[in-house]
């Protein structure tokens, strides 16, 4: 079922019994292009068409950096769009503009509109809440990191096909075993190394990443990443790469293409890239939880959200919020939240809309599309929300440039480490400086 026909099967049940009025308008700014903003277009079309009260305009305003510059700007001069998607990695940036923002759970109080946070899946929706669990914004695209591997390479170096390595030296087992084999040319590859390697693999293993509960505290927060699992992890990898066990295809995403390829035997990345490589990839393939070290106390813990929310701008009519939360409450359906990630391949951000996708058949014919909700079904614990940092996507980048240095053998993976928490550190520094009120 695509979303326009879920607009027929919608919209009698979402058409209210009132006289007819002028039509509210909700001005949505948002960061997707592509297929993913054919899909937003599609879902405010659906919203649009099941009731004459509200009318939601998306608008693409650029990257992330450029749409929420653009709303600040905007906000100053009273002219902010109702609804803006800012990524997870922005998340520290809106909350310092306060004022500018109306959070989700008043947005909703204020609206009468029915809203219960225990429906959204605990490790999404904590990564937007406060110190209360109170949600700030809405969980909109969705994903985390999982591990993909070729089938078919694992056949061809005598390892079983339907089981995934669970722990890091199991990966090592399996790498060296394609190596050996030539069932690959490259073994193990990853994508997004500081999001999945540092972020990720702290969360998993409930390591903080810096101080102040990983910055969900406050803003005056230290990285102290440079610990025992990273030092660790760094090393291993480091290892892989000098005897060629581990390939670096460098920053963001470009590893998945040497997996899609059938370069590499298996890769790290996010589960939102599943879609891609089941449409591109000419070989069987599987998907594992992301690894982990069974030395460490409880682990797995979960692995964390990427992507980006929805947040509800200061200053509007209460006409207009009831509107947001309309469009909000219709954004959570069931039905909604199921033909979301069956069209994009994003975590449904509900239970109740994963438990229909899977009803729909939607996880039996896509094995493997659902690991990355076994690994966000968990309730999170003390440094498994994630991060909230300023500055992030900077300090990402200062993570990749020293990892770098370890593949290049420029640097040792405690220099290296090193080096990113002091660097990190001083853009951290710099955010605290420039939102103090």
């Amino acid at each position: 079922m695509n979303l326009s026909k879920l607009a027929l099967v919608t919209a009698v049940s979402l058409v209210p019994a009132t006289a007819a009025r002028a039509v509210t308008e909700i001005q949505f700014w948002h960061s997707m292009s592509g297929a993913l903003g054919k899909s937003v277009a599609g879902l405010t079309e659906q919203f649009n068409s099941s009731q004459k009260i509200y009318r939601v305009t998306p608008v693409f305003k650029g990257e992330y950096d450029e749409s929420m510059a653009a709303a600040m700007v905007a906000s100053r001069a009273g002219k902010a769009p109702h609804i803006i998607q800012i990524s997870d990695a922005g998340t520290a940036s809106i909350l310092a503009a306060k004022h500018a923002i109306r959070p989700v759970y008043q947005l909703m109080a204020g609206a009468g509109e029915k809203f219960d946070t225990r429906a959204y899946f605990p490790a999404v929706s904590a990564h937007y809440t406060d110190a209360r669990g109170n949600l700030l914004s809405l969980p909109f695209n969705s994903s985390t990191a999982v591990f993909y591997y070729n089938k078919d390479a694992y056949r061809a170096a005598g390892l079983d096909p339907e089981h995934a390595p669970r722990t890091w030296p199991d990966v090592q087992q399996a790498a060296l075993k394609v190596q050996d084999s030539g069932a690959a040319p490259c073994a193990f590859t990853t994508g997004w190394q500081s999001w999945v390697q540092v972020e990720n693999l702290s969360a998993l293993h409930n390591q903080p990443v810096a101080t102040r509960n990983n910055g969900f505290a406050g803003t005056d927060v230290k990285l102290n990443f440079n610990s025992e699992l990273l030092i660790r992890h760094v090393s291993l990898l480091s290892s892989w790469m000098k005897s060629g066990l581990f390939t670096y295809a460098g920053r963001s995403n470009a590893a998945e293409a040497k997996f899609q390829n059938g370069e590499c035997a298996m890769l790290t990345s996010s589960s939102a890239a599943y879609a891609a490589i089941a449409k591109n990839a000419k070989f069987a393939f599987g998907v594992g939880q992301l690894p982990y070290y069974d030395e460490f106390k409880g682990a797995p813990f979960n692995t964390i959200v990427d992507g980006a929310s929805l947040w509800v701008m200061a200053g509007k009519k209460p006409a207009e919020y009831k509107g947001v939360a309309k469009f909000f409450h219709f954004l959570s359906r069931p039905e909604v939240q199921a033909v979301w990630t069956e069209e994009t391949g994003l975590l449904p951000i509900t239970r109740a809309g994963a438990d229909l996708a899977r009803k729909q058949g939607f996880y039996a014919r896509n094995p493997g599309a659902d690991t990355s909700l076994k690994e966000m079904s968990s309730v999170t614990v003390d440094y498994s929300r994630g991060v909230r940092l300023g500055n992030l996507t900077q300090i990402r980048a200062v993570i990749d440039e020293e990892l770098e240095a370890v593949w290049n053998r420029k640097k040792t993976p405690i220099e290296a480490l090193d080096m990113a928490v002091e660097r990190g550190n001083a853009l951290l520094r710099r955010f605290a400086q420039a939102t103090k009120h």
